[in-house]
């Protein structure tokens, strides 16, 4: 079984930049195959970026250009740079191999 865990959320001014990451608890062989996903209230789960089976990484419109997910496969974690941040940007972030989920990190951005 894998174990995801999220972290680097939290407040930040619109214009402004998070960094998140997401750590297994064991070598992802296939690390490649993970995707960052995020819910804001009210809204449906949406996929945010994602490395694939091809190993390109796909971005979301709404995204394209501001974040940037990377890898570091020493360190079995990746990551979701942030930048340009907008409100509309506020969600739970979650990351996710295969089936597993994260349990999220809150992102605000907000003045």
């Amino acid at each position: 079984q894998v174990q995801l865990v999220e972290s680097g959320g939290g407040l930040v001014q619109p214009g402004g930049s998070l960094r998140l990451s997401c750590a297994a608890s064991r070598i992802i062989l296939s690390i490649n195959v993970m995707g960052w996903y995020r819910q804001a209230p009210g809204k449906e789960r949406e996929l945010v970026a994602s490395f694939t089976s091809a190993n390109s990484t796909n971005y979301a419109d709404s995204v394209k250009g501001r974040f940037t997910m990377s890898r570091d496969n020493a360190k079995n974690t990746v990551y979701l740079q942030m930048n340009s941040l907008k409100p509309e940007d506020t969600a739970v972030y979650y990351c996710k191999f295969m089936h597993y989920w994260g349990k999220g990190t809150l992102v605000t951005v907000s003045p």
